[in-house]
């Protein structure tokens, strides 16, 4: 009994000296009424351990995917509804003197989104309003992890957070079809330019030319190539 107690304390002391991290009891008591999924409000909390806990404010997401144990490309569009939806987003920064360009995870937005819910649905009894449940975002989550994995597959190595965020801007902002972007990333393969800039440059020149579908893409590019014969 005594070497249990024993064992029992050593244990608590170890996880006291690893140091805590705070977590907004609202995060934890609402996050389903929020809209969250439960690995939605997990990969939140790792971030604030990584940067409380680790002082890690941009955690890569190998190291995010290693952490919550998943496999690769299911943590780039859980990130990317997150920044969609206001939770996050990723600052930029400049040293001066050195000119070296940083990234942070900046979790304002999860703050004022939790301050909202509990102006919005408090009372002076107590009361709280019924909020919309949860949507099944099964289906639009593996369309995203397949696009992400795709391109990690091109580029043979894991996107940066900055990559994925500029394919979401491609689906989310710019309304480029899937099928589009897929073919702009065959394309800068087949010129041996496999970078975003260049693939960007195809979508743009493409949006601009009232190309709109696989088939509108094919003909395009067999009159350029034809062209330059």
């Amino acid at each position: 009994m005594y070497e249990s107690n024993q064992s029992w304390a050593k244990g608590i002391a170890l996880g006291l000296a690893a140091g805590t991290v705070q977590v907004p009891f609202p995060l934890l008591l609402h996050y389903r009424k929020l809209g969250l999924s439960d690995m939605e409000a997990m990969l939140l909390i790792q971030l604030l351990t990584f940067q409380q806990a680790e002082h890690n404010e941009f955690p890569s997401i190998e190291q995010l995917e290693y952490r919550m144990e998943t496999g690769p490309g299911m943590i780039a569009p859980i990130l990317r509804r997150l920044l969609k939806d206001g939770w996050l987003r990723i600052d930029e920064n400049t040293d001066e003197l050195t000119g070296i360009r940083s990234e942070r995870y900046n979790l304002t937005g999860m703050y004022d989104q939790l301050g909202r819910f509990l102006a919005e649905n408090s009372s002076s009894s107590g009361q709280r309003k019924v909020t919309e449940p949860v949507k099944d975002v099964g289906r639009e989550e593996e369309q995203e992890r397949n696009l992400f994995v795709i391109f990690e597959k091109e580029f043979a190595r894991t996107l940066s957070p900055m990559e994925f965020e500029t394919i979401s801007g491609w689906v989310d902002q710019d309304r480029y079809p899937e099928e589009l972007i897929l073919l702009a990333l065959k394309e800068a393969v087949f010129a041996g330019k496999v970078h975003f800039r260049y693939i960007d440059r195809i979508l743009l020149e493409w949006s601009r030319n009232r190309v709109r579908t696989a088939e509108d893409a094919k003909a395009y590019t067999q009159r350029f190539r034809s062209n330059y014969r």
